[in-house]
């Protein structure tokens, strides 16, 4: 708040500006310029080569969410991305999916440079850049290249490219939104402050703050054996209900700023950044008294009874605190009229501190704490680049360097979060319950470094025809892949107003230093039974992947790179009237699909032997499994886009509507005859997802309102012996607003999502552990939101 005072108070005079919640719905975004996919000036997405959406602030700033993947997901059918309570650092940083494709398949830029991943190792081990540390205030636009795209730009582009631009205006702008489910619970504050200084006539500086505060959702009912303890027990006083299914209390600080200055007519230096931190709390699943292990009694605590501190149970609370950091910083120029340069260096790094309360480390009996540092991982990354750009007789003609750096750290937690306390022997579970601390084996720091080269050929053989070649090559240093990987393009104009375009491309995602060396053990719960498990994830080229590997036909194999084939082909059609579409369809093979293997369940003998390496918590865990490149994959689909702008009575009226179907399918490996593997890939997000909107500016009002449509999908109950499946049907939600332009500077907003509190059908298999939808949604599952939002410009 200070900043942006202080930032308001040095603007001498500042020019009146039309707030962001305004647009001109007559201009067709299908003329907009483009700078994804593509190294030649001024291209739009109609002259593109490959489909791309570019979601504009005003779009972005429509949505409730503060959350960037919440707002995308929304806006553009092919994205989404799942809530996952209960599910460890996954219910604080969402995995997000292009095409139904892993969420560390999609790369992600800032102004056009990469930007780093998490810290956190998701579902199947999936690490991705957290979109969540972007502050949407901060941001003009957003443009989603739903292409490979490895050629140009390097490892994780096999679904796609996101690049979101940040805002470089220098007028004052603000705003404050207060939003809360129709439930009564789950209210968030939000407020963002964003201005900007010119740098005299030869530059700009634009800073953004944006904070948010969540208070968590439930969708619960009371579990029936908390029913039955309750019952049985009816001196206690037991929580109704004893845990909480949905979104987790957060609390969230973002800044960036974006800058340039012209140091000359043909030289400028620039930079962005970002910092950011934040911090969460969400409940794990309900210890019950007379079923879970913990509260066993045993000789080696005489006179120990965990029910004296914990009578009703408990329900341990896991938290999270991230600090995120990025910095870039670069100089380009001209060397002359037709060749330009752009030497940059990029640092960025997230943080991610886990703790625990309300839980114990019961194998330490009385001297356990019941708070835990549970320890901290961290990613760091360094990217330095040098891109040229040509334009020659034939076309424009693009290359540069790359040279990354990727480091990742496990930093260990207190002692009595990962102890072996002399009640294990008695079969007492060792670490804090729930998510055991990182031990000084697990702990460690790893690196891997990449030199890469590209280059990068557009040509337009005549008026009609456009084609593009693209090659790169990659030299990784802690595996043994130096890959190359190819783009051709091609576009052909049959007129002015209409167009065919088709692609063909490899690409790769390298392993990641966290995925190749890191180790972890978790708890969960099985569903049926209620009972507590222990599963661990070893490093492939550890001592655990060679005693599992003595076992006949099993070989745990260190990680190689994924490997992706892209073919897609499309038309697009405008015309003079305001309607502009796009069709296009694609195929992607993904081989070598890096993943979770499935688990192999431990005999006394093998669980002895981890003992005796001092794997912790080795004489308790039921089963092991390993990152491995374990399948092979094809999603076949199409996209469509359709838009149209006119004026209607007294006002404009702008119609838009997306549509994506993606079919995944396991073609190989050994998920290929694994039915409950091949479900979970294949059926585990909607088919088809369709996007319907319409915005009608009329006087000093903005009416907006938006249908999202998902297909039916395939939900499964993780078990410690396997995976039950349920059917969803589809499910459709409608999202309205209102804006008021109540003065030239101030407007405001009152508007729903799910207007309609729809709710999908509940999760049967689950219901025992007091769940009512899904854990695994591909969409919100709290109901109805409605908030309240002032826009404040000067």
């Amino acid at each position: 708040m200070c900043l942006g005072a202080a930032i308001l108070l040095t603007q001498s005079s500042v020019a009146f500006s039309q707030p962001a919640t305004s647009r001109d719905v007559s201009d067709p975004a299908i003329e907009s310029v483009i700078v994804t996919g593509t190294r030649r000036s001024q291209r739009t997405i109609f002259e593109s080569t490959a489909p791309i959406d570019v979601v504009s602030s005003s779009e972005i700033n429509s949505a409730m969410s503060e959350d960037l993947s919440d707002v995308m997901a929304q806006l553009v059918p092919s994205y989404k991305v799942q809530r996952l309570p209960m599910a460890d650092g996954q219910v604080f940083v969402r995995p997000a999916t292009l095409r139904a494709l892993s969420p560390d398949h999609t790369l992600v830029l800032v102004n056009g440079k990469r930007r780093h991943r998490s810290a956190l190792l998701g579902g199947n081990g999936a690490q991705s850049p957290d979109l969540a540390q972007i502050p949407t205030f901060a941001i003009g636009r957003v443009e989603v290249l739903r292409d490979g795209a490895s050629a140009q730009y390097g490892s994780d582009a096999i679904a796609g490219v996101i690049n979101i631009i940040l805002d470089n205006s220098t007028e004052f702008r603000s705003f404050v939104q207060y939003s809360e489910y129709s439930e009564g619970d789950g209210e968030n504050t939000r407020f963002g402050l964003k201005s900007g200084l010119p740098l005299g006539t030869a530059g700009f500086l634009t800073a953004t703050m944006e904070y948010a505060d969540a208070e968590k959702t439930s969708r619960s009912r009371q579990r029936p054996d908390a029913i039955q303890f309750q019952a049985e027990n009816p001196n206690v006083v037991v929580p109704n209900p004893v845990q909480n299914w949905g979104q987790p209390e957060t609390e969230s600080l973002r800044f960036m700023f974006n800058s340039a200055y012209s140091l000359s007519s043909d030289l400028e230096l620039y930079g962005f950044g970002s910092i950011g931190s934040g911090e969460g709390l969400s409940d794990f699943n309900w210890r019950n008294p007379d079923s879970t292990s913990a509260f066993n009694i045993t000789d080696v605590f005489p006179g120990f009874d965990l029910r004296t501190l914990y009578p009703a149970g408990f329900s341990p609370q896991f938290g999270q605190e991230d600090e995120d950091r990025s910095l870039t910083v670069g100089i380009r120029g001209d060397i002359n009229p037709d060749l330009s340069w752009d030497l940059s260096a990029g640092l960025g790094s997230n943080r991610i501190d886990y703790n625990m309360a309300n839980s114990i480390n019961a194998s330490l009996g009385p001297q356990s704490p019941t708070t835990f540092d549970i320890g901290a991982l961290k990613q760091s990354e360094l990217n330095l680049n040098l891109d040229f750009n040509y334009v020659i007789a034939i076309g424009n003609l693009a290359f540069g360097l790359e040279r990354r750096k990727e480091t990742y750290e496990v930093q260990t937690g207190d002692v009595a979060s990962y102890a072996i306390g002399p009640g294990a022997n008695a079969g007492l579970p060792s670490g804090s319950n729930g998510f055991p601390g990182f031990s000084p084996e697990q702990a460690g720091e790893s690196s891997q470094s990449s030199l890469s080269a590209y280059v990068d050929l557009e040509m337009p053989l005549n008026d009609a025809l456009t084609v593009g070649v693209a090659g790169r090559y990659e030299d990784y240093s802690e595996h043994d892949d130096r890959i190359f990987t190819g783009k051709l393009t091609g576009r052909y104009a049959i007129n002015d107003n209409l167009a065919m375009r088709a692609t063909l491309s490899n690409g790769f995602r390298a392993p990641t230093p966290g995925q190749l060396f890191s180790e972890r053990t978790s708890q969960g719960l099985d569903t049926v039974t209620l009972n507590i498990f222990t599963n661990g994830r070893f490093s492939p080229t550890g001592d655990v992947a060679r005693i599992v590997s003595n076992r006949a036909g099993v070989d745990i194999k260190p990680l190689d790179a994924e490997e992706s084939t892209n073919i897609s082909a499309g038309i697009v059609f405008r015309n003079d009237a305001g309607f502009n579409s796009s069709l296009d369809v694609y195929r992607i093979e993904v081989d070598n699909r890096f993943g979770t293997s499935a688990g192999y369940t431990l005999t006394d003998a093998e669980r002895a032997e981890l003992s005796a390496l001092g794997v912790p918590g080795g004489e308790g865990i039921t089963r092991v499994n390993f990152f491995q490149n374990d399948f092979d994959t094809r999603s076949s689909g199409v996209d469509l886009v359709v838009g149209y702008a006119m004026e209607a009575g007294a006002g404009q009226l702008a119609l838009s509507s997306s549509f994506n179907y993606n079919q995944t399918e396991v073609v190989g490996g050994s998920f290929e005859n694994n039915e409950t593997n091949r479900i979970r890939f294949e059926e585990n997000l909607p088919q088809q997802t369709l996007n319907l909107s319409a915005n009608y500016l009329v006087g000093n009002f903005d009416f907006m309102g938006r249908v999202r449509y998902y297909g039916s999908w395939t939900d499964f109950s993780f078990n410690a012996d396997g995976d039950i499946h349920q059917k969803f049907g589809a499910e459709s939600f409608t999202d309205v607003s209102a804006t008021w332009q109540a003065t030239q500077q101030l407007s405001v907003r009152l508007g729903a999502e799910n207007v309609f509190d729809q709710y999908p059908d509940e999760a049967e298999f689950q219901a025992n552990r007091g769940l009512i939808y899904s854990r695994n949604a591909p969409y919100d599952t709290d109901g109805r939101s409605v908030y309240l939002r002032l826009d404040l410009s000067l």
